[in-house]
């Protein structure tokens, strides 16, 4: 399974980036823009074609991809015209940030949803399972900057508990305990986002297991509720638990800059969305190929684990 997945990164990431460039080539926006900034009006169209010249920007976008692709093969990632930076410093300085917030936000969605997700399915039915139920398919509704917003309008603005938004206060540099403070929002943000799919696949797979007859049979011989619970019904329901939060990664990714845009963190979602309004090609290719890369190699990773957790689960697919 592993070796016919990986199969199919190489030409993924290649039609990935090269329909990019092809976007890029085929959109309304002119990079001139974001060049010239506020002396883009008083510029001659005489101008603005030698400066197109001298960019590239007047090559078609298959010479513009085969020379990005290029440079990717020999270690070369580019300059980003946006930050006026190598598009390797960028990333050092930016990724960290995002998958501290990105992973720390994942993390804690999986406690809760494995958490109350068990609770709920072994009492199906109950208060416990219909009040949670209702929160997650409303939560389910709701975009992440929605819950962004709402959260700095309560937490940080209303109450004052928390910051609104960045790394430290007032320019300060960052410590760890600034960053911790300033992290509480959006990692509550993202990973409250994330938790509604995840507590509903466990519920479920929790409370289809609890109807197995082995789990029938250990019950009358006696075995205590929680032993069953921990030894038999949570380990089969990892499988499906671990399958879902590999689907479900384009959408944290998804969340991640949402949520870093509103509170500006500093991870990669500004890179992006400043990236793309500028059409900044080398910055914004290397990041859109990076995503598409650690979806795929983390669903596979997930379909792995999944496979270790569940014998059942089909490897020849």
């Amino acid at each position: 399974m592993i070796g016919r997945r990986l199969l199919f990164v190489v030409p993924v990431c290649a039609g990935v980036s090269a329909g990019l460039f092809a976007a890029a080539a085929a959109s309304p926006f002119d990079p001139l823009v974001s060049y010239l900034g506020a002396r883009y009006t008083s510029t001659s169209e005489a101008d603005k074609a030698i400066l197109a010249e001298q960019l590239g920007f007047d090559q078609p976008w298959y010479s513009t991809y085969l020379q990005w692709l290029q440079g990717v093969f020999t270690g070369d990632l580019g300059t980003s015209r946006t930050f006026g930076q190598p598009v390797a410093q960028v990333l050092t300085e930016r990724v960290p940030w995002t998958l501290l917030l990105a992973g720390t936000g994942l993390l804690l969605a999986a406690a809760v949803a494995l958490v109350l997700g068990v609770a709920a399915g072994m009492r199906r039915g109950g208060m416990l399972d219909r009040v949670l139920t209702g929160l997650c398919i409303t939560v389910q509704g709701l975009p992440p900057f929605v819950l962004s917003l709402g959260a700095i309008a309560l937490f940080a603005l209303g109450l004052g508990w928390l910051p609104v938004a960045g790394l430290s206060d007032g320019g300060a540099d960052p410590t760890v305990a600034g960053v911790a403070e300033h992290m509480v929002l959006p990692v509550a943000v993202l990973a409250v986002s994330q938790v509604p799919w995840l507590l509903l696949v466990v519920r479920e797979s929790v409370s289809a297991s609890r109807s197995e007859d082995y789990v029938a049979g250990a019950l009358a011989r006696g075995i205590p509720d929680s032993t069953v619970t921990r030894r038999h019904i949570v380990p089969t329901s990892l499988a499906p638990f671990v399958n879902v939060v590999g689907v479900r990664l384009p959408e944290l990714v998804v969340g991640a800059v949402l949520v870093e845009e509103v509170f500006s963190w500093p991870g990669i979602a500004g890179a992006v969305v400043t990236s793309a309004r500028d059409l900044d090609m080398a910055l914004l290719a290397v990041l859109t190929v990076g995503t598409t890369l650690a979806v795929m190699i983390g669903s596979l990773f997930a379909d792995v684990v999944a496979a270790m957790l569940d014998p059942r689960v089909a490897t020849d697919g």
